[in-house]
């Protein structure tokens, strides 16, 4: 019997979830823990003409995330983190990853629901240690419905209605933030907000606004 794969094409609204990984990777190709208990699990969108760009569904991605795990915790303190992060409590708890496959783009999500892996240089958390007693087959039942709907809104109403709903719900303007360029020296700023296409803005202490396409930042 073969495998079931998503790169091998599936219809969209499709989801699977694997109980544990042996070879989980985060961003930049970062190892990813994937102790039993927590949620990874991927599906793919359909590219269709006149849809917004295909990166773009980490913006998706991430609301979902947030609104799935906002059912869970109504009361905890909640972030996102551009370009795809969620923190809870100021802690990380889940990785997005994107992946181009021929006319379909793979996103990948995992959530840490019953434990937190070390992640070096960054603080974790999970859903388990803030109090929340689901675990990751019924958090993928809300997670599904929170991406079905938000692709919806990304298709009919575009990008800028997405990053509007992402921005009211991530660090505010003006907070200091602090990114690498490509040869690894430190950038710090004040966040700008986002320009239509998704990049962060950031004003440096000399008053230039750069604009940032891809990496990481850190948040004061």
């Amino acid at each position: 019997m073969k495998a079931l794969c998503l790169k091998d094409g599936v219809p969209e609204g499709f989801w699977l979830r694997a109980e544990v990984q042996t070879g989980g990777i985060g961003r930049r190709g970062r190892k990813w823990e994937s102790p039993k208990g927590n949620l990874y699990c991927s599906t793919a969108i359909d590219i269709q003409p006149g849809d917004p760009a295909p990166s773009s569904l980490s913006f998706v991605a991430g609301l979902s995330v947030y609104s799935a795990i906002r059912r869970c915790l109504p009361d905890v303190p909640m972030l996102l983190k551009w370009p795809n992060d969620v923190l809870v409590s100021g802690a990380k708890i889940c990785g997005i990853l994107l992946e181009r496959v021929k006319d379909q783009v793979v996103v990948g999500i995992g959530v840490n629901i019953a434990v937190a892996p070390e992640v070096e240089g960054r603080v974790v958390n999970s859903l388990a240690a803030e109090g929340a007693t689901i675990d990751a087959a019924g958090f993928l039942e809300q997670l599904a419905r929170e991406f079905e709907a938000y692709v919806v809104i990304w298709r009919e109403a575009g990008l800028a209605e997405i990053l509007k709903q992402w921005q009211n719900l991530a660090h505010p303007v003006g907070m200091a933030i602090t990114t690498s360029d490509d040869g690894g020296e430190k950038i710090t700023g004040e966040f700008s907000g986002l320009k239509a296409d998704g990049a962060l803005r950031l004003r440096k202490t000399d008053g230039t606004l750069i604009e940032i396409h891809a990496g990481d930042i850190s948040i004061a």
